[in-house]
């Protein structure tokens, strides 16, 4: 049994193989499983999106097929960008962009008038079809500018209160601890374990 993830991202992927060491399977990401599927994330939820990746080559025996959707919604934009987090100002649009726009649309508010959380949802499609999820957020704020080297995406832009830092301040380690992808991961992995449990 190997658990394959539906992601190229190697950021993603150490923090999944980080998380995912101790249940004792290979952990390959879609390149290192030799799938290279068109996904078309047409879902309107996180959840929709994770299941579509998920399920995007069909269920095959001895391999679970686990899949995130996860990005940034700001209370003051309306739950924007959300499911487009990634696609937010255009497909080609770095994150410096994407952080600009943010920061604009924010200019005058304070404290928590720039609340927002990062939102992951995790499915899994197993050997025999089924499907299961879980979903997990990190609550925090729109910083008034970006700081810090580690993490990536919107990271450095994400301010955590309790931590008086942005999410791109902290160990990776210490990331992986409280984050939204962490918590649904480490959920996800109880998951599979419960489900091997019972085959």
């Amino acid at each position: 049994m190997k658990i394959v993830f539906m992601t190229g991202n190697e950021g993603k992927m150490r923090e999944i193989r980080a998380i995912m060491a101790d249940t004792g399977l290979p952990v390959l990401s879609m390149k290192e499983a030799g799938i290279s599927a068109e996904i078309d994330e047409n879902g309107t939820t996180f959840r929709e999106n994770a299941v579509i990746k998920a399920s995007a080559v069909g269920a095959q025996p001895d391999t679970i097929f686990v899949a995130d959707d996860s990005g940034l919604t700001v209370d003051a934009m309306g739950g924007e960008p959300g499911v487009y987090s990634s696609r937010f100002m255009g497909e080609d649009a770095g994150y410096d962009v994407k952080i600009g726009e943010i920061l604009r649309r924010l200019e005058g508010l304070t404290g928590e008038e720039r609340s927002a959380r990062f939102e992951c949802c995790m499915a899994a499609l197993f050997p025999d079809g089924e499907v299961r999820t879980a979903y997990a957020t990190m609550e925090g704020q729109i910083a008034y500018h970006t700081a810090g080297e580690n993490g990536f995406g919107y990271d450095p832009v994400f301010f955590l209160p309790e931590y008086g830092v942005t999410s791109a301040e902290i160990t990776p380690e210490e990331k992986n601890r409280i984050s939204h992808r962490g918590k649904a991961l480490r959920e996800m992995k109880n998951v599979i374990l419960t489900y091997l449990g019972g085959v």
